[in-house]
């Protein structure tokens, strides 16, 4: 999408969108009163501290204090940064961006649109080239679910990329989405030849990237796509849009190895299955993955690479973990992966197998003492000093404790978790506590302003009340009017998303939120506290008379 996107849309979007509809359908939301209660699915929790008000347009967790918009929910949700959010809402409208000049700007949709139509070129070249189609057969992929991944060819030649959309578009856009590699300013060559591909794409369905398979054990096997703006390995689960396209709502999800697994299980009816890239599972996917789902099974192969692979996932695991989750880990049989095992033994078999996995906790310690004679003094202790310092990055909760308590049962010592932080990237911080903000008429003002935009109708004139230079939060008080003065039918909502990105933005997500007693009755509130700025005017020319007087 070339330009910006005007604020009167983001208005549009954020007023047709029902963030109830919005949130429910990512988690279960239940009634209760005028609000929609659930688990946070920010934070892990039992008892539901998540609320979402239909009337606010706005979600609150008073457990670990996320709170936002529609446009902050799949800002957090997803990962997905702010034009994004509005671009994701406006597709489930319906609605087609019309931009201008100003406003936010999408500056990557160029690349989008190359890799989209790279991608629609692979797929028709794979009906043209029956070494390709005889290949996917013989890994047992039917043409409907090479369809819905939309698999593709890539011929082997190296300058495909450049003659068919060279003239289209910029050739540094082709380097930049990794489609040619570029050794010098006069030579450049596609990344992919003589290669089934598998476009990756994020949760929208936008193609970010591309794997590709030899079809005649070229070496490397397999290549994906290099880092780029769009595409970033370590953030990226294969699958995942398929998998929400399928399920809707995820209870559980698999992690294997690879494309082929995902594509074999999901024609095999099991569609909850994703893949990470490459061989190790970054913190970064870890977070991704329980967005979705807080249970999860690492599915890995039984050889030494899938076993490293596994623990890998295990280590990034433990600082994520919270009460609640249901994290396991099965390997497969000696010369079997997910997509052997389901095309040799069938749905049930592969099932029967996920259910044998192990829990974290069992796999942690088998892992440990698989090399350690914990008969021993020697081996406890080893035992100890390996598990402790792993432990020790666990969250403070249930689950940490009782696995100190497991430790201590092993090595018959007392073994105390060494002292840890969990204010990094991608933490949760400790829940705040339910603390009312302090009353002011300011607050108050602004409070009744963002609820009921309206109510600017009976504030003083912007020339009396910028004689309150001496109330903190006036000149937001200000701001908001001048705003509807300018806009009179805005919404709450299109108020508050006015300054997102600005210094105020937090405050106003606060004071949505914020229920002091004066609200039963907006308008008469709005008035009373007019007229008490008044009074506080009066009382200011007051004390400067007498000052002048003095």
């Amino acid at each position: 999408m070339a330009g910006k996107i005007p604020q009167p849309f983001i208005d549009q979007v954020l007023n047709q969108t029902d963030i109830v509809d919005l949130i429910n359908s990512y988690i279960d939301l239940k009634p209760k009163g005028k609000e929609h209660i659930a688990c946070c699915p920010f934070h892990g929790e039992k008892t539901p501290s998540f609320t979402v008000s239909p009337e606010k347009q706005f979600y609150h967790c008073f457990g670990c204090g996320a709170h936002g918009t529609a446009i902050n929910f799949l800002m957090e949700h997803e990962g997905l940064q702010f034009v994004e959010a509005v671009e994701a809402l406006a597709a489930r409208l319906g609605l087609e961006i019309i931009t201008e000049q100003g406003g936010f700007t999408s500056n990557n949709q160029e690349l989008y649109d190359l890799l989209e139509a790279a991608n629609k070129f692979y797929q028709s070249q794979l009906r043209n080239n029956q070494t390709a189609v005889d290949y996917l057969k013989s890994r047992g992929i039917s043409g409907e679910v090479a369809a819905a991944f939309n698999i593709g060819y890539a011929p082997a030649l190296f300058d495909l990329m450049q003659k068919q959309f060279g003239r289209q578009f910029d050739h540094q856009s082709l380097v930049k989405t990794g489609l040619v590699t570029e050794k010098s300013a006069t030579y450049t060559y596609d990344r992919f030849r003589n290669r089934i591909m598998f476009p990756i794409k994020d949760t929208r369905g936008r193609v970010t990237g591309f794997g590709g398979r030899s079809i005649n054990d070229d070496l490397p096997k397999y290549m994906n796509s290099p880092e780029t703006a769009l595409f970033h390995k370590g953030n990226t689960l294969y699958g995942i849009y398929e998998a929400r396209q399928a399920l809707g709502k995820l209870k559980r999800l698999i992690i294997v190895e690879g494309y082929m697994d995902v594509i074999a299980l999901y024609q095999h009816n099991i569609k909850n299955c994703v893949a990470t890239l490459g061989t190790a599972t970054t913190g970064q996917n870890i977070r991704n993955l329980l967005r979705y789902s807080p249970q999860l099974v690492f599915c890995f192969d039984g050889d030494r690479a899938g076993k490293a692979a596994a623990w890998k996932a295990l280590e990034q695991m433990l600082p994520e973990y919270k009460d609640g989750m249901d994290i396991s880990f099965a390997f497969m049989p000696r010369n079997e992966d997910p997509d052997s095992l389901i095309r040799h033994s069938g749905e049930q078999a592969f099932h029967q197998f996920i259910e044998k996995a192990k829990p974290l906790s069992e796999y942690f310690f088998a892992q440990l003492t698989k090399d350690i004679d914990i008969a021993s003094p020697d081996g406890r202790a080893k035992l100890a000093s390996t598990a402790k310092p792993l432990l020790s990055r666990l969250r403070q909760t249930v689950f940490k404790d009782l696995m100190f308590k497991e430790l201590n049962e092993r090595v018959g010592a007392s073994v105390k978790p060494a002292a840890t932080s969990h204010n990094g990237a991608g933490h949760a911080k400790a829940g705040p506590a339910r603390r009312a903000l302090k009353y002011t008429k300011t607050r108050l003002a602004i409070a009744l302003l963002i609820r009921d935009p309206s109510l600017a109708q009976y504030a003083l004139p912007l020339e009396e009340l910028r004689r309150l230079k001496s109330h903190a939060g006036i000149n937001l008080v200000i701001e908001l009017i001048n705003i509807i003065e300018s806009q009179p039918d805005i919404t709450p909502i299109s108020l508050i998303e006015r300054f997102h990105g600005q210094e105020n933005y937090h405050t106003l997500k606060k004071l949505i939120m914020w229920d002091p007693p004066d609200m039963d009755n907006r308008e008469l509130s709005f008035k009373q506290t007019m007229q008490r700025f008044k009074e506080d005017i009066g009382k200011q020319e007051l004390d400067a008379i007498i000052d002048q007087e003095n």
